[in-house]
């Protein structure tokens, strides 16, 4: 997540695909974030694209490799 040009929001997940942490809106080029505790994977969406989802939700991923909370 370091060296975007636009800001992101970035939802890390554990296995079972439950959110563990979103962080809204990090910065062009010094955007760092750290997923918490148990998180293995994380979903890049543009700026604001976050909203709504929050730490418990479930993500669930088609096979097309799309996800939705």
């Amino acid at each position: 997540m370091m060296f975007m040009r636009f800001s992101i929001d970035a939802v890390f997940y554990d296995r079972e695909g439950r959110v563990t942490r979103v962080a809204h809106r990090l910065r062009p080029w010094i955007g760092l974030a750290f997923g918490g505790r148990g998180a293995r994977g994380v979903v890049e969406l543009p700026a604001d694209a976050a909203d709504g989802v929050q730490v418990g939700d479930v993500l669930e991923f088609d096979d097309t490799g799309g996800a939705s909370p």
